[in-house]
């Protein structure tokens, strides 16, 4: 009895790893992404991070707006510029959504699984998932901030390992802007973003995501390199942030104003009325 219950073990170890050597195998075509990703600084380009990282922000982005859009963001630059929130309500908490989650304002993750790659974002936004199991679209698809994304996975150099994410997202509610200056997508929120995600050649810890925005304020598809660098550190801090904490801005109505260090209520703008003060007692001076 001990030796066929040692024979069973062994036959049963034996059927055991050919499956084990297949997830293996599996595993293996998928590229190494994991660390913590940044977002790439270019030197010498003054103002918050931009969606083309090469380019300056607001108008000096260049972006192939149509004349209506074009006349939102200025409308957007100028109100920001009298201290107003322009045309980037994520200012006062609510997610940013698609392509400004992709900015790493605040640093990424990736974790890669056969069915689905995850992205962890440390800002306005705080994941994102891209489908690779070879669904279709949904009917109809539930729109969202950061839309419903489908991938395939490409082994560009034919050496048996992928190396390229190709991805299509679809499927959002808004607003939405591209970056903090309220550079704007057409209010429609019909926007489809095409990607590429691939590693540098020549530097392994550059990760490059090639954005092409296709949207209904553009006059053309406006293709963009976004790119992320890998913190050497292999164990990094991962900060915490949230939008809606320790934030001042507060929005009445149609205005923006702002809390102040002693938490009082004050303008945010030159000569801003106060709020309507109907529903409070009014003091008798």
């Amino acid at each position: 009895m001990h030796y066929r219950g040692l024979i069973g073990a062994i036959v049963l170890a034996a059927m055991a790893m050919p499956a084990r050597d297949v997830l293996a195998a599996e595993d293996a075509k998928y590229p190494d992404w994991t660390g913590q990703w940044e977002r790439f600084v270019v030197r010498g380009l003054p103002g918050q991070p931009s969606h083309d990282q090469t380019r300056p922000w607001g108008l000096g982005q260049g972006a192939p707006l149509t004349p209506e859009y074009q006349a939102v963001l200025a409308a957007s630059l100028a109100d920001q510029a009298k201290g107003g929130l322009g045309n980037f309500p994520t200012t006062l908490g609510r997610a940013a959504g698609m392509p400004d989650m992709m900015m790493a304002f605040g640093p990424q993750e990736w974790v890669v699984t056969p069915d689905t790659t995850y992205i962890l974002i440390g800002w306005h936004d705080h994941y994102r998932r891209i489908f690779t199991d070879g669904r279709d679209w949904p009917t109809p698809i539930e729109p969202t901030y950061s839309g419903y994304s489908i991938g395939r996975w490409i082994d560009e150099d034919g050496d048996g390992r992928y190396s390229v994410l190709e991805v299509e997202t679809r499927g959002f509610k808004g607003p939405r802007a591209y970056d903090e200056t309220g550079l704007p997508l057409h209010f429609d929120n019909q926007s489809i973003f095409k990607e590429r995600i691939y590693r540098d050649k020549a530097d392994s810890n550059i990760l490059h995501d090639e954005i092409t925005t296709i949207d209904h304020a553009l006059t053309r598809p406006w293709t963009v390199d976004k790119r992320y660098v890998r913190n050497p550190n292999p164990r990094p801090d991962w900060l915490e942030f949230y939008t809606t904490e320790n934030n001042p801005h507060i929005r009445i109505g149609e205005e923006n104003y702002f809390l102040s260090a002693d938490g009082l209520l004050m303008p945010a703008k030159k000569d801003q009325a106060a709020p309507d003060l109907r529903y409070f007692k009014q003091i008798q001076r």
